[in-house]
């Protein structure tokens, strides 16, 4: 078997070769892109081919770039369009393609690749943790009331801020730039938010709102009149408004845009897709229950390529030491870091002291974004603890200034 790059010229066989391997055929291709392997780069495709040149297996990598704790933004592959034929599988083409990509991001520079899993057993294998996640609220429209805050600030405003801006209601054909400029200064605040480049909007490539499907935007500007968030959505059958996402760059913006979808006419449900953990809305609302969750799901997934490199990258929140025992059964490696935090930035070298904690890379992925509390994972019997206050230490260092969050599609 051999594992090569594409280039230009492969791309065809690259998009053919995929939709075999899930049993589908391309989408006829429209004015104005919208397809989801339009913003394929073909320098980060990769083939697998029999010893007679007939392609069975594809992988690939986006361009992206993922916002950490602390706001410091890192280059992020993001893995994409992972198949092997349904004749060559369970013969180690997946797992040849998987370690031949890793070795390619590694010479690349990487610290770290993402992607999101179509079925949750299969990457763990191969070194990625959940390390995002979200879900659905679903809101029956009369029991929508928000409540009147209960905290006030000694000017008598809300404790949750004040929103004098206003929204406006655009076709999503009339707002493309307001999307992109919105979201990329909410992506880079957001911890595990990725970036959405140009091109994808540019070629309408994913889901909405960045495809070419019909959708209204609520665009919230604020009191200078300014863009400074977003609700795409579109009402379908059983009069149920879906939001595709909220972005909002602070909480009185998200709160003044489920205001306007809450209050839309002829209207019997609405759902928020892509409801962050921990979200206030469901406080918010007067009747606790009328918010119902549903779809609490897994979304980013996380791979350490370098250790050291990707635990100094991040921000930290509180001062401490841990050494970390991280095992990497797929690329067969060990390592042992000293762990030294100090005023919000890392130091992490290997050492032979005896270890805090023990974990596998999957794990170490999983914590990275300070989505999953280590304590979690000792509790599940993923991650050993060797001495007394290990846990609780590594919960509080791991942990973000908010929760971590993806929204984007890839």
């Amino acid at each position: 078997m051999e594992i090569r790059p594409t280039a230009v010229k492969d791309l065809d066989v690259f998009i053919d070769t995929v939709h075999a391997a899930f049993g589908r055929f391309p989408e006829t291709p429209i004015e104005g892109g919208g397809l989801w392997w339009s913003a394929l780069e073909a320098d980060r495709c990769t083939l697998a081919l029999t010893t007679d040149g007939r392609p069975v297996g594809t992988a690939a990598t986006y361009s992206f770039e993922l916002t950490l704790p602390g706001a410091t933004l890192v280059p992020a592959p993001g893995v994409t369009a992972v198949g092997v034929l349904p004749s060559h599988r369970r013969q180690g083409v997946l797992s040849a393609m998987m370690r031949h990509q890793l070795a390619e991001l590694r010479a690349r520079g990487e610290l770290l690749s993402v992607l999101l899993a179509s079925e949750a057993p299969i990457y763990g294998r191969f070194g990625y943790g959940p390390a995002t996640y979200t879900a659905q609220l679903k809101v029956a429209r009369h029991e929508a009331a928000l409540a009147v805050p209960r905290a006030r600030d000694v000017v008598g405003a809300s404790a949750t801020g004040s929103d004098n801006g206003s929204v406006e209601v655009l076709p999503r054909a009339e707002c493309g730039e307001i999307l992109e400029e919105v979201y990329d200064r909410y992506r880079r605040t957001q911890p595990g938010a990725l970036s959405r480049p140009h091109r994808w909007w540019a070629l309408r490539a994913g889901q909405p709102p960045i495809s070419s499907a019909p959708r209204y935007v609520a665009v919230h500007r604020d009191v200078d009149g300014v863009p400074d968030g977003y609700a795409s959505y579109l009402t379908g059958e059983g009069q149920t408004l879906t939001v595709d996402e909220t972005i909002a760059n602070d909480d009185a913006v998200f709160t003044a845009l489920a205001r306007f979808v809450l209050g839309h006419d002829l209207v019997s449900q609405v759902v928020f897709k892509h409801v962050p953990p921990e979200h206030p809305l469901r406080w918010q609302f007067a009747d606790f229950r009328a918010g119902e969750v549903s779809g609490d799901t897994d979304w980013l997934w996380v791979r350490l390529l370098d250790v050291p490199r990707a635990l100094t990258a991040r921000g930290w929140f509180m001062d401490g030491e841990l050494v970390l025992d991280v095992d990497d059964p797929f690329l067969g490696e060990h390592g042992r870091y000293l762990l030294t935090v100090r005023d919000g930035r890392a130091d992490c070298v290997p050492t032979d002291r005896e270890p805090d904690l023990s974990l596998d890379i999957r794990d170490l992925g999983s914590v990275y974004l300070g989505g999953t509390a280590p304590s979690t994972l000792v509790r599940a019997g993923h991650i050993q603890a060797h001495r007394p206050g290990a846990t609780n230490l590594a919960d509080a260092l791991f942990r973000s200034e908010r929760s971590p969050h993806c929204l984007h599609w890839f």
